[in-house]
């Protein structure tokens, strides 16, 4: 069995999104930032504070990776954390209003990748992909419930 990477779903989605991570870093690190630190910024962009585990959680990421992404944006003063009033066993995270100012940044990084890649699609095509990649994304998803039950 040979593997055709030009018809390989897993090759190509994961090659997009390395370029889309890499253009992205490219937009960020002029502002101090990465691309790891966006599930965080885009899940605490409302001013609100989580437990490490609820953020975990509305961003999508591992326990783990969320650990190690907050240690680092704390020691660059870009999260705080404080004691949970409601459980004295766990903290809430939130942005510092050094991250929270960087907000813009990250969102102009977007609206310039998403505009550079979706310009060379069709309105029709735009569309296509993504009823597509969420078809896709739901797949996954469901297999992903199925094997943790």
């Amino acid at each position: 069995m040979t593997l055709n990477r030009s018809s390989s779903v897993g090759y190509l989605t994961n090659l997009a999104g390395r370029l889309l991570v890499r253009e992205l870093e490219r937009h960020l690190s002029p502002v101090g930032l990465s691309p790891a630190h966006m599930p965080v910024l885009l899940a605490l962009e409302d001013g609100s504070a989580l437990t490490q585990k609820a953020l975990a959680e509305r961003a999508a990421v591992e326990q783990a990776t969320m650990t190690a992404t907050l240690t680092r944006m704390e020691r660059d003063g870009l999260v705080i954390r404080r004691p949970n009033p409601e459980d004295g066993r766990s903290t809430l995270v939130a942005l510092t209003p050094l991250a929270l100012g960087k907000i813009p940044a990250v969102a102009d990084a977007a609206t310039t990748i998403n505009a550079l890649v979706l310009e060379q699609l069709t309105p029709d095509e735009r569309s296509q992909f993504f009823t597509l990649i969420k078809r896709i994304i739901a797949v996954l998803e469901a297999q992903d419930g199925a094997s943790r039950a």
